[in-house]
């Protein structure tokens, strides 16, 4: 993940205890085709939750909450992280994993915040628009998003860095995004320069920090199923954004 986002573990940026570390999957041996690796381990060969379609939410906002929450309670690794994607100049795709920061259930939005001047705060500034995708692989869920990307105001990003650890505060100080570097050492020591920094004036907020809203168009949930069953449901908004406004229909696997 690029550095100016903030750690995977959360707000507090604690790392788990050793010995509360996942075991790591056995790596595969022989001199197998990837093919061969990959049908070694076919996906949904588990027990999976089920979907209930009878029993949906008007809105998708609620019913994603949901899920998140299952997510956590299941024990899924880093739930928080979702696929954000857009476009650049030249209308080519481009794809990172960023952390969700809030939910607006009611608007059915997502925040994520970044820096105004990365390659995504300038492509998002381009054109205001992208997809949002999630997998939280234990419950074999998938969430899809489309929609248009507000910016919040800088009072509201001053806040919201204000939360951030001091480990993910210092990272965005540093800055200089997805420009060149010669060696690990430059970082390492303008990292340092930046806690230093923090200490000096606790309350400094790193340049161009920005929160961001993807306010929903679409919104498809989908349940894996060892037997392919995969159940679809897609919310589509037929009212201005913010309002409660929405159809949903089930889709072909």
């Amino acid at each position: 993940m690029a550095a100016e986002e903030e750690s995977l573990t959360g707000p507090g940026g604690a790392m788990p205890a050793p010995d509360a570390r996942p075991q790591q999957p056995e790596r595969p041996t022989g001199s197998g085709t990837v093919p061969e690796l990959l049908l070694g381990r076919p996906p949904m060969a588990r027990p999976l939750p089920s979907f209930d379609t009878e029993a949906l939410p008007e809105e998708p906002g609620p019913l994603f909450v949901e899920w998140l929450a299952t997510a956590l309670d299941a024990g899924v690794l880093d739930p928080q992280a979702f696929t954000l994607s857009t476009v650049d100049e030249d209308g080519m795709p481009d794809a990172r994993v960023l952390v969700l920061r809030d939910v607006d259930a009611v608007g059915t939005g997502w925040n994520f915040s970044i820096t105004a001047d990365s390659p995504k705060g300038r492509q998002l500034a381009a054109h205001p628009a992208a997809a949002l995708s999630v997998y939280w692989p234990q419950l074999g869920r998938q969430v899809r998003v489309r929609g248009s990307v507000e910016r919040a105001a800088d009072l509201v990003a001053a806040a919201e860095f204000a939360t951030r650890s001091p480990a993910a505060r210092a990272a965005e100080l540093v800055g200089r995004q997805s420009e060149r570097m010669t060696a690990l050492e430059e970082y390492d020591d303008a990292l340092a320069a930046a806690h230093r920094q923090l200490e000096a004036t606790p309350d400094v907020v790193a340049p161009g920090h920005a929160v961001y809203t993807l306010w929903a168009h679409e919104v498809e949930f989908w349940q894996g199923e060892a037997r392919r069953r995969h159940v679809r449901v897609r919310y589509t908004r037929t009212g201005p954004v913010r309002t409660p406004e929405w159809t949903r229909m089930l889709l072909w696997p």
